[in-house]
């Protein structure tokens, strides 16, 4: 019997700095509806973007 959930049905949102999809991560778990963006590379270009 398979334990957990397949990839494919875990939530997804597009980042706000390149647009591409991003699937939710455990690690993300408690703050899910504040994350914003896909990696760290994506958080800088947005702060970039910004000022």
């Amino acid at each position: 019997m398979p334990r957990g959930i397949k990839k494919a049905e875990l939530p997804s949102k597009p980042c706000a700095a390149c647009g591409r999809p991003f699937t939710w991560r455990k690690k993300w778990a408690r703050d899910w509806e504040n994350v914003k963006v896909c990696s760290d590379r994506c958080r800088a270009a947005l702060k970039q973007k910004k000022t």
